[in-house]
């Protein structure tokens, strides 16, 4: 199976939940070129993982990271 796979609506932002433990998620999120995905806060530790195209991350501090395809990041949690 391919992630890509699983966001099959035509929508600008989606999510899709793929594994969820006891204790966490694992979610897909498909984020069509040229939107945003609106700023928010995790309550837990994250980890970001640009599949495939190329994305910005930018953390609450205004530090931006360019991710290709491959790149991940860890999201501290707050």
């Amino acid at each position: 199976m391919n992630l890509k796979d699983l966001h099959t609506e035509n929508k600008p932002v989606q999510t899709k939940v793929v594994f969820e433990p006891t204790e966490s998620k694992v979610i897909s999120l498909q984020i069509a070129s040229g939107e945003l995905f609106k700023e928010h806060i995790t309550i837990v530790p994250a980890i970001l993982v640009c599949i495939s195209g190329d994305a910005v991350f930018q953390d609450v501090n205004g530090k931006s990271i360019d991710l290709k395809s491959g790149d991940y990041v860890h999201i501290e949690a707050n």
